[in-house]
């Protein structure tokens, strides 16, 4: 029988390529600061393409060794074929809705007369013939007023630069009226007329990393050129802002402005198309609270606000005194962290209670109507329908359950089982339980353990721990078709609610940004400590993950702590927190992390921390896998790049440092289910063998009790 012996697993010694060092040096407040890796963030370059190409080469002769790395992509490959099917929706007179056969590369919009039955339902859009490797992908899709028009952006190689195209939904043609260099950018209409749309202009170099810092919202007219689009907000004449966005109320009567510096907090304007000489009209004026026009009746507005409430509120606010000294509560701040949407002339709020979903019903007065049943614990979403809608589909899905649809009478409030996928795998043989446990500073954080019902506290279970911790952004129980191949193979999947998230609010947030951003990694450490202590795993058997700003939390971690580890998967991480600001828009993620320009102080901060300056000679760091996609133009690949170098120059342990760089892909969105599938074979494939494994863990129980 093959070995199982993490503490000395065998492979083949790696000949890194070569990687230059050049003498660029930075000065930060009289600081000296190293850069011998900067060449590498000249996408242009084919020194920097052969790199990459010979890091491939390198890793993929690697991975290539691993015994079961088919298996695992068999299991992936057949796990995934099953129909997936989302909630439909009407437009104009057809209803649509998204498909995916099982392997498609993209997601197909078919549509079916209303009235009729989705057995009816015909091809409207399928971007899996836009290429075909499947790495041009559909964006969104937003139908005009009367449903007659749409218009719908698709994405070349994963980049954010998108192109927007229109098509007559009658004669499923293209009318000509295609935009181009759109980026961050949603598509709202004004009756079946034209549409709002948001851009940058296009950098003189690299598209693909070049900074972009001035957001522009502009109309297209149907019919008209887009030299000719009218530019309606953050001109030269306005203040700059790095993000704006632009959409048309329900009733057709406002268009809501939102401007922002930074990925938190906006300013919001408000334009009466039936009073166009009153021009813009300010709701609030400061970006010190995140603040959002839900719904409109006549000349009153309902607000999502998290001014002077950090866990969100609803107020009403009249177009005559709009600011927030006016505003009056119609859905109070609660202890828990609110969301809200309106469908059916109704007020649907979600509540956040430790991570999991709890959603009422309410009147536009702020009268609860009910308490929505939810099928059981774990994430509910869009609870949104038109004002004259009857019905509702609602998602739900956890860690064991695959994702259903419920429909939902607004009327009465019942919810029936519209959508549930049939899916080769037994939820039932597995469990998640929620635990609390102490940070660094006594902070109580919780986290979700996912595993097979029966496991052993033995400490030799192998163990994803996966973090992102920043921007908000909240990490709720969802079902992953890869997580559950993890977890059939007697994984444990563990995932915490750390600082810099939204689980508690903007208070939870804001004790994970800037100067406050260790108490992050701190979050993430004691919850792999927490596991260790409590032998569901040990170092051994631990692997690190997590992407975007979760690839920055792997990264400073294992610099922090490579003995707390086996393997670390940082994935299109932002790791060089000195100059991430220079590139793209990475200048609006200042609120989360400060920049090296800000303060010597918090120059000095960020340096003690940014994963790329703390890789030290002499330390024997985890097995690596640092993954990245070479369009991604959100978080450019040379984070990874140079963070990778660094690594490979100065491991001192036996463990390998390999980084993948998928080509025709960006940060994540739209890449094709063939490239998905391929890319977590290797990743669970690296990460299993060097825990020391030479067959999959359920081979080897079965091996064991033969």
């Amino acid at each position: 029988m093959s070995c199982n012996n993490p503490q000395n697993p065998t492979f083949a010694p790696i000949d890194y390529p070569e990687t230059k060092k050049v003498d660029t040096i930075d000065t930060y407040f009289d600081a000296a600061i190293a850069d011998p890796y900067r060449w590498l963030e000249d996408d242009l370059s084919s020194e920097t393409e052969e790199w990459v190409i010979e890091q491939n080469k390198t890793t993929f002769g690697h991975l290539d060794q691993i015994p079961f790395r088919a298996a695992l992509k068999n299991r992936l490959t057949s796990l995934w074929n099953y129909e997936k099917i989302t909630a439909p929706f009407v437009e104009g007179g057809y209803t649509y809705f998204y498909k995916n056969n099982g392997l498609q590369n993209q997601y197909v919009l078919y549509r079916y007369p209303n009235g009729q039955s989705a057995q009816e339902a015909e091809v409207f859009l399928d971007p899996n013939g836009f290429k075909e490797d499947g790495t041009i992908s559909l964006g969104g899709v937003s139908f005009s007023k009367k449903g007659n028009l749409a218009a719908y952006s698709i994405s070349e190689g994963g980049s954010d630069w998108r192109k927007v195209l229109v098509m007559d939904t009658k004669t499923k043609i293209l009318v000509g009226d295609t935009i181009v260099d759109v980026k961050f950018s949603g598509l709202s209409w004004k009756g079946d007329e034209g549409f709002f749309y948001s851009s940058y202009d296009k950098p003189k170099g690299s598209s693909l990393s070049d900074k972009t810092d001035r957001h522009k919202l502009y109309y297209h007219a149907m019919g008209s050129n887009q030299k000719d689009d009218q530019l309606i907000f953050g001109g030269d004449t306005d203040e700059k802002y790095r993000y704006v966005g632009g959409s048309v109320t329900e009733d057709q009567r406002f268009l809501v402005v939102t401007a922002s510096n930074a990925t938190s907090g906006n300013k919001l304007f408000l334009h009466d198309f039936t009073q166009p000489q009153k021009g813009f009209i300010t709701i609030v004026g400061h970006s010190n609270s995140d603040t959002y026009v839900m719904d409109t009746q006549g000349d009153n507005l309902l607000l999502s606000t998290n001014l002077e409430a950090p866990n969100k509120r609803v107020v009403k606010a009249t177009l005559d005194q709009p600011g927030p000294e006016f505003w009056q509560d119609v859905i109070p701040e609660t202890e828990h962290v609110l969301s809200v949407s309106t469908a059916g002339g109704f007020i649907f709020a979600e509540y956040m209670v430790d991570a999991l979903s709890k959603v009422y019903q309410y009147d536009t007065t702020g009268r609860m109507i009910r308490e929505i049943a939810l099928p059981g614990l774990g994430s509910a979403g869009g609870f949104s329908a038109k004002k004259t809608d009857a019905d509702l589909y609602y998602s739900f899905t956890n860690y064991t359950t695959p994702g259903s649809v419920f429909k939902l009478s607004i009327a009465e409030g019942r919810s029936e089982l519209f959508i549930q996928p049939s899916i080769d795998f037994d939820s039932g043989a597995y469990t998640s339980d929620q635990v609390f446990y102490t940070s660094k500073d006594g902070t109580q954080v919780p986290m979700i353990i996912t595993y097979k019902k029966g496991l052993t506290l033995n400490g030799k279970n192998p163990t994803i721990l996966y973090g992102y911790g920043g921007f908000n952004i909240s990490l709720t129980p969802s079902f992953s078709i890869v997580n559950a191949v993890w977890l059939e193979q007697g994984g444990v999947y563990a995932v915490p609610n750390i600082r810099g998230g939204g689980e508690y609010g903007k208070t939870w947030h804001d004790a994970g940004t800037q100067m406050k951003k260790q108490n992050v990694f701190d979050d993430f450490i004691a919850a792999a400590e927490y596991l260790i202590d409590n032998d569901y795993t040990s170092k051994e058997y631990l692997a690190l993950r997590g992407g975007s700003n979760g690839g920055l939390l792997v990264g400073a971690v294992m610099t922090q702590r490579p003995d707390l580890m086996q393997v670390a998967l940082p994935a299109v991480g932002v790791l060089d927190m000195l100059r991430y600001h220079t590139f793209t828009a990475g200048a609006g993620w200042g609120y989360d992390y400060g920049t090296a320009q800000d303060s010597p102080e918090m120059f000095e901060y960020l340096r003690q921390y940014s994963p790329v300056h703390n890789v030290k000679a002499g330390v024997s760091y985890p097995a690596t896998l640092v993954t990245t996609g070479d369009h991604d133009d959100r978080v450019v690949p040379a984070h990874s790049f140079k963070f990778t170098a660094e690594l490979q120059n100065k491991q001192s342990g036996t463990h390998p440092v390999l980084i993948r760089i998928e080509t025709d892909a960006g940060h994540g969105a739209g890449t094709p289910v063939s490239k998905t599938i391929e890319q977590y074979a290797d990743i669970f494939g690296f990460t299993l063998f060097h825990m020391g494994y030479r067959v999959l863990p359920e081979d080897l129980e079965a091996q064991l009790k033969t």
